[in-house]
């Protein structure tokens, strides 16, 4: 029992955490896209060319969150927008108060559509809210269409399903179909987007999604 109330007082605190989050981004008119993946799905990819496309229409900002090292905000930063980066140092999920303490250090000024790339895990980070409006799930098809029956949790708190590397389906046992039912049985509301990261293949339904949720430029 001592287990699950230490777990009950953690969460407790970081939804305290997630709810400035949450209100200072409702008060500066910031959507917030929590994405979530295993590692290698191509999450850093998707957003690199994600912000290519709309950052001259949309101001962005991204929270980087990792393990270890930087590099994946060093590849943020050549897109030139806002971006901070946060070492979890082991840990396998953000949590709101780090990403409260890294909406604190960030010049969100004018910006509009705030992505907080996740920790690469399809566990851990499914259970803390960050102040997101929306969780972004993102499976590739090298990775197998058993993920949502592995994974349930978080396809279930997710909103957006984006499956990615759909140019390697020709070379994969991946069942797209399979796929797509499993994910609707345990969340029969989640929105799909079909992409290729690499080649460009899909990316228009999903950037016209993003702007249809935020304040373009004036």
């Amino acid at each position: 029992m001592s287990v699950i109330t230490i777990e009950r007082k953690i969460l407790k605190k970081n939804d305290q955490f997630a709810m400035e989050v949450r209100d200072f981004c409702a008060k500066h008119n910031i959507l917030v896209l929590n994405l979530l993946s295993s590692p290698g799905s191509g999450k850093t990819t998707i957003l690199e060319k994600t912000l290519a496309r709309i950052k001259t229409r949309v101001n962005v900002a991204v929270i980087e969150g990792d393990v270890q090292t930087d590099q994946d905000a060093v590849r943020i930063a050549r897109q030139n927008v806002p971006v901070v980066q946060i070492v979890t140092n082991g840990g396998c999920h953000l949590d709101a108060a780090l990403v409260l303490d890294a909406v604190s250090k960030m010049d969100l000024s004018g910006v509009r559509l705030l992505f907080i790339e996740n920790v690469g895990n399809l566990v851990c980070p499914s259970g803390f809210d960050l102040g997101e409006h929306h969780k972004i799930v993102i499976a590739s098809t090298a990775e197998g269409d058993d993920k949502p029956l592995k994974y349930p949790k978080t396809f279930r708190v997710s909103d957006v399903c984006l499956i990615n590397k759909i140019d390697l389906l020709p070379y994969l046992n991946f069942d797209v179909p399979a796929f797509l039912a499993n994910a609707k049985k345990i969340n029969p509301d989640l929105t799909f987007f079909q992409i290729s990261a690499q080649s460009g293949e899909g990316l228009d339904p999903w950037i016209a999604w993003l702007e249809s949720r935020v304040e373009p430029k004036q």
